[in-house]
């Protein structure tokens, strides 16, 4: 009957069935499937072979209650249709695809409320470290992640304290670098396209150096076009010809992403409007899609699959037993000039 069921599908596989296959005891079985003890390389090859021909997958929630963890590191990001956190999700997956550790991935759409019960789901099933977009969380996502026990790793922005560990670049101080970059290719009326979304901090933050930096030289933002949702090619197709026709002595437009600010530069081509001649552009994050442009735009690379591979070295080290906590990595980021920005 048993081999029956098996055979119908109609009960889970079992360390049994492994050894009955492989021809090797239960105890053997589960230390080649956990990679514990001493087992021959013919040994284990016999189990792992009879496992992949059974399609058994152990059940490590089982495994997990002596420790009280699994081997899972949740990843928390606001969005996967932005093209800068798939990146950053490449970057761990680099990293802890070398280690016994696993990413699961939540999304929270920018919304404090939707972080809370994606953190809390996340942490019900005691992963062994979370990696986490941003340092601006609600009261109830901060106490849960103050009180996880696990490594917390905030990444994409350093312009703030972390709970436990960041990794990121300064959004303030991209900004004003793009605004002196601008500055000094001597443009004066500069115009602003970005996001209206007030739960995005680090397009805020990179609003505000810009427009330090500007005072500095004693230049205000000449005129601004805001919108609501995803980035998109036609949000900023769209945004360029409103501004651009409400304020047609504007000399320099930069876009709070590279999305828009492509939509930007084709608007720009589409009507015969002179970049950078006659107007200037520039984007931030240094996404590849700018490689298939015609023109070569303005940008700021923002690391992010470095930023992605250092924080999983950082919970796969400390989730692995190894001593640390606090760290504090800030990467920093470069301007590419293009053909957009340099007169």
């Amino acid at each position: 009957m048993a081999s029956d069921d098996l055979e119908n599908g109609n009960r889970p596989l079992t360390l049994r069935d492994v050894s009955e296959a492989s021809g090797v005891s239960e105890m053997t079985v589960s230390r080649v499937l956990r990679n514990r003890g001493d087992v021959s390389a013919a040994t284990r090859e016999k189990v792992l072979e009879a496992a992949r021909e059974l399609g058994y997958v152990p059940n490590k929630i089982a495994g997990a209650l002596a420790s009280q963890r699994v081997n899972l590191v949740a990843v928390i990001v606001p969005s996967l249709k932005n093209l800068v956190f798939p990146e950053v999700l490449s970057g761990i997956s680099e990293v802890l695809d070398e280690t016994h550790f696993q990413p699961v991935f939540g999304v929270t759409n920018y919304k404090p409320e939707r972080e809370e019960k994606v953190l809390y789901e996340m942490l019900s099933w005691r992963p062994s470290g979370v990696i986490i977009a941003g340092l601006e969380h609600s009261d109830a996502s901060r106490a849960m992640l103050k009180s996880a026990g696990i490594p917390i790793v905030e990444i994409m922005d350093t312009d703030g304290e972390p709970i436990d560990a960041m990794v990121g670049i300064s959004h303030r101080r991209a900004g004003r670098e793009m605004a002196q970059a601008i500055v000094k290719q001597g443009y004066r009326k500069i115009g602003f396209l970005g996001t209206k979304m007030p739960l995005d901090h680090r397009a805020r933050k990179r609003f505000e150096g810009f427009t330090q930096a500007l005072a500095k030289e004693g230049i205000e933002i000449h005129d601004r076009e805001f919108y609501e949702g995803g980035s998109a090619l036609l949000k900023g197709r769209e945004m360029t010809e409103t501004i651009l026709k409400r304020s047609p002595d504007l000399e320099f437009l930069y876009y709070s992403n590279d999305m828009i600010a492509a939509g930007g530069l084709m608007y720009c081509l589409d009507n015969n409007i002179d970049v950078p001649g006659r107007v200037g552009l520039a984007g931030f994050n240094g996404v590849e899609l700018l490689d298939g442009l015609p023109v070569k735009l303005a940008t700021m690379d923002a690391c992010r699959a470095e930023i992605g591979r250092e924080a999983a070295r950082i919970i796969a080290q400390r989730a692995s037993g190894e001593e640390g906590g606090g760290e504090k990595v800030v990467l920093t980021p470069t301007i590419e000039l293009g053909a957009t920005l340099k007169r």
